[in-house]
């Protein structure tokens, strides 16, 4: 049984996909509001940034600890 993948585990590995290119775009936001002397956004944005960058490491962490069908649950 190569091969085999959870349904539910591989949507949220494209989830975790898409949460890291919401990091980058956010990322980039923070920067040119920095850049731009907005540093009250800038760190809003920095903030948002590291909570997404928090959801995405669980999320991933999830994904490679869910057993897949037939699977039992890492020790």
């Amino acid at each position: 049984m190569i091969g085999l993948v959870d349904p539910g585990t591989a949507e949220l590995s494209s989830i975790a996909t898409g949460l890291d290119d919401l990091v980058r775009r956010v990322t980039a936001h923070a920067e040119r509001a920095r850049s731009a002397g907005d540093d009250e956004r800038a760190a809003e944005l920095f903030a948002v940034e590291r909570a997404l960058a928090g959801a995405h490491r669980r999320l991933t962490r999830l994904t490679r600890s869910v057993p897949g069908p037939g699977q039992r649950r890492r020790a």
